[in-house]
């Protein structure tokens, strides 16, 4: 099976991304489709074997739509000039159409020739002929109409197009009536409601196109966040190139101010860069040699080179749009519900306009007055703002996300994330840092702390043991300088044996100190660091214990913060661990963690999230490799993540720059943009169920109806009142959640 993202021309509504997407679904060779309204794009699944790239074109055009081929995103459909002018002309037309028909009602001048009491056959006929001509700029609207209707598929604009043909083809008959002396027609043509239905339709969807492109702006500026010119290394000397010259492995250089321009690994240099557009951390970070640098992010004080090494569609960027796309093309629960009303309700209208039809024929005996409601009706109920409810939300809160460095692969994730009644941690890489960290040092001599810690670093630089890497990163961050050691052995097990400055040491665990029979008398420290957690590192000089130095993987800077206000929310936290009890317990201990699961291995933990998944939604949170099969387990799979390597395939979410205290915030844009959909749907309902009974005619008896005119200009405020309470959304601010 192969996945292709293609561009639709020809959407207007939720009923054609839903008639689309049933199509597609019907069509030999097609495993899956989603068809994404907001984004004008649909995402294909398809057998190679069967169907190619063409004849799935040729399957769309048969749907009534158009592809407008592969959907890099980079391709956005945009207003051309000749379409601002085709509104223009549009507007012009529709406001003489008006003028003419109205401007006796309210005693504005108007040509003699035009006056429909001196020359009504002029009247009419002018009106149908400028009628005519707006109907003709608006082709695709009506084309798309009938299409939808041919195909089984009604949509809105099968609604509008049978409003504006009836109104039209009987405003026809009546001016055929004028022409043959029947003068009392002159009253009953809606030439005017036609025009103006579709001048509204043109204007509404033109307001909603804008409004909907400001809901990209995310995804836009995540794809111009990249420069568009970098400067390379060749044969020793410095060129300027475009991104798309540069190949794997050619050596990029970046000074300060430049952005990075593809995702590459330091050889040279030391720098600070702001990476936030992709970590949402405004602090610059120290970057020096074997450290990785992300296309996009800016070098802020040291000229650096490095080696390229993801280009083109395999750069961290590429795969933030990838999923953040993929995010919006997915469909949460409550926009199936939405696709499924709609899907009846076009018909429904459809049936009940014909009702009313025929009911107001026999109650008042006049055809006027019957296609009047029928048009009234089709129009008013055009379920546009129900179509834009919810992929409009998905797609602001998708956007937002991914600028506060959360990945959210699916929609499903924005509406459920709220609704989440565990949170389990794994320890390792998730609540702590994952490294071991210098924690205490007792020091037993008159040697002081840092002549200790370089005699330690500079022996311990010879061994690859975990204790000693540490050891050594620590002083060679607190800047100590690192001796040469030329008697060394190591002692597995044990610990090392070393000559310093003609001087003996013994570094190791209490068992090294016992088989050379040191006489250990510092057992309170050691049970001290012990209970503390650590790794204890004796260090001995020439027979005698000098110092104590305890090791262990320290919390991450936020994780109290985290687990309190998880709490505070009624969220239950629980520690899932392969670690042993002692340690598990200690670390929760300090963090406040009530349930702590030990001793579990990867296999076993996905049992638990079953179990825990009894009580509720689960959400997961670990590093995305040993925790795969629990993350995959639980409701809610969320990796953390360096901001190098983003395709985590066992996730639901990643956090591109390891602060779990994103998860809050995910939690938090959850329930906003929940809320937002429901504010949204029920405007749209509500606003159908008021405007359907007056476009019936139900509340005439109380003076209360409205013409298929106003009945055009209600739908397009119903429909831009739900774009603008989505944009909403954009004004998040996750510092002050409540």
């Amino acid at each position: 099976m192969k996945k292709v993202l293609l561009k639709i021309g020809g959407m207007s509504c939720s009923a054609c991304s839903i008639g689309l997407e049933k199509f597609l679904k019907k069509q030999d060779g097609i495993s899956n489709a989603v068809v994404n309204l907001v984004m004008n794009n649909a995402s294909i699944e398809y057998d190679e074997n069967k169907l190619d790239i063409n004849k799935l074109g040729i399957l769309i055009k048969k749907a009534g739509f158009e592809s407008l081929g592969i959907d890099d995103l980079k391709l956005e459909e945009k207003k051309s000039k000749l379409q601002s002018y085709k509104l223009i002309v549009i507007s012009i037309l529709a406001l003489i159409v008006l003028y003419i028909s109205m401007a006796h009602m309210i005693k504005l001048p108007i040509f003699s020739f035009l006056d429909k009491s001196i020359n009504p056959i002029i009247f009419s006929s002018v009106l149908g002929v400028l009628t005519l001509f707006v109907m003709l700029a608006c082709g695709d609207i009506l084309k798309n109409g009938i299409k939808n209707l041919i195909h089984r598929t009604p949509n809105m604009d099968t609604l509008v197009t049978l409003g504006v043909i009836s109104s039209y083809l009987y405003s026809v008959y009546a001016t055929i009536m004028i022409i043959i002396g029947k003068i009392e027609y002159v009253n009953k043509l809606y030439f005017e409601s036609a025009a103006v239905i579709l001048f509204f339709i043109k204007i509404g969807k033109y307001i909603e196109g804008k409004n909907k492109d400001k809901t990209k702006e995310a995804l836009k500026e995540l794809m111009t966040i990249t420069p568009n010119k970098a400067t390379i290394l060749d044969n020793g000397v410095e060129k300027s190139v475009t991104i798309d010259e540069i190949k794997r492995d050619d050596i990029v250089i970046c000074k300060p101010g430049e952005k990075i321009a593809v995702d590459g690994e330091i050889i040279d240099g030391v720098t600070h860069i702001d990476e936030s557009f992709i970590t949402g951390e405004s602090i610059p970070v120290k970057r020096e040699k074997g450290s990785n640098v992300i296309a996009g992010s800016i070098n802020f004080d040291g000229t650096i080179k490095y080696k390229a090494k993801k280009i083109g569609k395999e750069s961290t960027i590429s795969e933030i749009v990838r999923l953040v796309t993929n995010a919006t093309n997915t469909k949460a629960p409550i926009a199936r519900m939405a696709d499924n009303i709609s899907s009846y309700f076009v018909p429904i209208i459809i049936i009940i306009a014909c009702i009313s039809f025929i009911i107001w024929m026999i109650v008042s005996m006049d055809f006027a007055v019957a296609i009047n409601r029928f048009v009234t009706i089709l129009v008013v109920a055009c379920p546009c703002s129900l179509g834009l409810a919810t992929p409009l939300a998905i797609v602001v809160a998708s956007g937002i996300c991914s600028k506060k460095g959360i990945l959210v692969k699916s929609s499903e994730v924005l509406e459920n994330a709220h609704k989440v009644k565990t949170v389990v941690f794994d320890k390792t890489g998730t609540l702590t840092n994952g490294t071991l960290s210098l924690s205490k040092i007792y020091n037993y001599s008159n040697i002081d702390e840092e002549e200790i810690l370089k005699i330690v670093a500079s022996i311990e630089n010879k061994s690859l043991h975990p204790i000693a890497k540490a050891l050594v990163d620590y002083a060679l961050k607190k800047k100590i300088k690192i001796e040469e050691i030329r008697e060394f052995k190591e002692i597995p097990g044990y610990g090392v044996k070393a000559k310093y400055k003609n001087e003996i040491y013994l570094l190791g665990n209490k068992k090294l100190m016992l088989e050379n029979q040191i006489k250990i008398d510092n057992e309170e420290d050691e049970l001290s660091l012990s209970k503390d957690g650590n790794s204890i590192l004796f260090v001995a000089k020439e027979n005698q214990i000098i110092a104590l130095i305890g090791l262990k993987d320290t919390l991450k800077d936020n994780v109290k913060s985290v687990v309190k206000s998880l709490k505070n929310n009624k969220v239950e936290v629980v520690m899932l661990t392969g670690d042993n009890e002692v340690t598990a317990n200690l670390i929760a201990d300090e963090i406040n963690i009530d349930n702590v699961i030990a001793n579990v291995k990867p296999k076993e933990k996905s049992e638990h999230i079953k179990r825990l998944k009894e009580k509720g939604l689960v959400m997961m949170c670990g590093d995305g490799i040993n925790d795969s099969v629990s993350l995959v387990e639980a409701d809610i799979g969320v990796s953390v993540s360096n901001g190098t390597d983003i395709a985590i395939n066992s996730s639901d979410v990643v956090l591109m720059n390891d602060n779990i205290e994103k998860i809050n915030d995910l939690i938090y844009i959850s329930k906003r943009t929940l809320k937002n959909i429901k504010e949204n749907l029920f405007w749209a309902f509500f606003y159908n169920v008021c405007m359907v009974p007056i476009a019936i005619g139900l509340f005439e008896p109380f003076g209360i109806s409205i013409n298929p005119m106003m009945a055009s200009f209600a739908m397009t405020i119903s429909s831009l009142t739900v774009v603008l309470n989505v944009l909403r959304l954009k004004r998040i601010d996750t510092k002050h959640k409540t």
